[in-house]
């Protein structure tokens, strides 16, 4: 992998992880609040896990490979 592709990976993967966390703390204020707005809250949950899987995916990718 080319190094301005790896950099490139860095800047998404740091900002899918500032996202994933500011989403944290959004889901924690609106399960704290009343009424409790459950299709929001589903949403914003959904949009976690996908960030989750997308951060994992591109962690992945960073890993060099390793021959055994």
């Amino acid at each position: 992998m080319i190094l301005e592709e790896q950099e490139d990976l860095q800047k998404v993967l740091e900002e899918l992880k500032t996202e994933h966390r500011d989403l944290d703390i959004v889901l924690q204020q609106l399960s704290e609040a009343t009424p409790i707005d459950f299709l929001r809250l589903q949403r914003m949950k959904k949009r976690k896990l996908f960030l989750k899987d997308s951060i994992s995916k591109i962690e992945s990718m960073l890993l060099p490979d390793i021959i055994a």
